[in-house]
């Protein structure tokens, strides 16, 4: 048992890494392929087609074999994933590879979602906060190595034969650590129909929220400082460097805070520091300011998809309306679908009332976050 939660690291630190990995040579692919940014755009598109082809589909499979099988299936698939992307000859064969890379991602994602989400009831202790804290330190990890191989020119073909590797050697040294297929298989009755209480959707809609004002701080920080605020180029990337410090440090501790405060009180308290702290941090109105509301987000935002998941999956099984697997696809499909589309509805905002003030889209929705936690009853 008490190598489960180890199993459950190495699947998450894997999918960071793939997803840093890629994400840093997208630059590459743009100039490799002379893709415009409207082709950018819908190469990034296709891999949360991908995603939301899994999730329609995933959840089930999980309650009918075990989220074992699948996790483990999808992470020797996933090594092999890269390899589409960096062989791909032309555009239309990239947004092929990105569905694929984003359907297995996806897979992984919700398989190993799941597992913890077993592991923390069978152990009764917290720990989805901390497996996304090590997805955070692979992404990290995964851009950093990306980074370097893009300064060198080390092709896409041979980065990812090195993340291959990586790959199939976690998964290999933890094949026989993870909970039996048996843990959280959910047996189906004859002709039994799946329910999808509109408390999932809710849910869901938390993880919404949170997922918009990550992308914002990701995707437009850069911009909002050397546009808006005039920022040196190194001062630009403080903002997103506090962002994702502050992202590690909350999810590192989220799981103690969940415990000691419950998970709803901690949501609430989340909500309420993102959109205040980004609120004041875009009225002070300087590169200053932004460090502090973007250091806000991170903190407040970095346990939410955790608790999100965990919450559904919780409230799955005192129900037992639902499977917890299909319970976590569901907060986890609705919950990604804010990196897909928050970021370019931001673009569009901002182009009317400016990027600065469009911001504040995000931290009103941070607020009601906050509220929206308080009609959840659950223990």
């Amino acid at each position: 048992m008490n190598k489960a939660p180890w199993a459950v690291r190495s699947a998450f630190i894997a999918n960071g890494l793939g997803v840093g990995a890629i994400y840093a040579r997208i630059p590459d692919i743009k100039a490799l392929h002379n893709l415009s940014n409207a082709q950018v755009g819908t190469v990034l598109l296709s891999a949360s087609v991908g995603v939301l082809v899994a999730i329609t589909f995933i959840g089930k499979l999980c309650a009918k074999q075990g989220s074992k099988p699948v996790v483990i299936v999808s992470s020797y698939i996933g090594a092999f994933t890269l390899f589409p992307v960096a062989l791909a000859p032309n555009f239309a064969s990239i947004c092929v590879a990105f569905v694929v890379w984003g359907s297995v991602l996806a897979t992984q994602d919700i398989a190993m979602n799941t597992h913890a989400s077993t592991v923390e009831h069978q152990t009764g202790k917290r720990y989805m906060s901390g497996f996304h804290a090590v997805f955070s330190l692979g992404a990290l990890l995964g851009g950093f190595l990306g980074g370097i191989a893009s300064q060198f020119e080390v092709s896409l073909l041979s980065q990812s034969i090195a993340i291959s590797i990586l790959y199939v050697l976690l998964a290999t040294a933890v094949i026989n650590w993870w909970l039996p297929a048996t843990a959280d298989i959910h047996e189906f009755k004859k002709d039994e129909k799946t329910k999808k209480p509109s408390i999932f959707i809710f849910i869901g809609l938390l993880g919404l929220a949170s997922t918009i004002n990550e992308g914002a701080a990701g995707d437009w920080g850069g911009i909002l400082a050397r546009d808006t605020f005039n920022a040196a180029p190194f001062l630009a990337t403080l903002p997103y460097i506090f962002f994702n410090t502050a992202m590690v440090i909350g999810r590192f501790s989220g799981d103690y805070l969940a415990t000691k405060f419950g998970a709803l009180r901690i949501l609430f308290t989340a909500g309420l520091m993102s959109g205040i702290g980004l609120a004041i941090g875009l009225a002070i109105g300087n590169i200053y300011g932004q460090i502090f509301g973007w250091f806000a987000i991170g903190a407040g935002m970095s346990v939410v998809i955790p608790m999100v998941f965990s919450l559904a999956a919780e409230i799955a099984r005192d129900r037992g309306t639902l499977a917890p697997s299909q319970a976590v696809a569901i907060a986890s499909g609705i919950s990604y679908f804010g990196f897909m589309a928050g970021p370019p509805t931001m673009g569009y905002i901002s182009t009317v009332i400016s990027l600065r003030w469009a911001m504040l889209i995000p931290a009103v929705l941070a607020i009601l976050l906050a509220i929206g936690s308080r009609f959840i009853k659950h223990a």
